[in-house]
């Protein structure tokens, strides 16, 4: 992905429980693992001209993605669902 178009995509409005640029960037990367995996994409999109990681940053940001944020100490890591 360009990164002209990777910028554009995360300056959008992510959902407001995405606090962070860096958490929309993991989320997207667990996500765009679980879709290499076997996983269906939750949005209508056309997988043989868009990769995983492209599609997964799409359902974040649209917010199809659940997740939540575990709190170990000091220590917060999200997990997509």
């Amino acid at each position: 992905m360009p990164e002209q178009q990777l910028d554009e995509l995360t300056e959008q409005a992510p959902p407001p429980e995405i606090d962070s640029k860096y958490r929309l960037i993991i989320l997207a990367a667990k996500r765009s693992k679980q879709l290499q995996r076997g996983a269906r994409p939750r949005i209508e999109i056309d997988q043989t001209k868009h990769k995983p990681t492209r599609i997964a940053l799409e359902e974040v940001i649209q917010g199809t993605i659940h997740f939540h944020t575990k709190i170990d100490g000091d220590e917060a890591a999200a997990e997509a669902s």
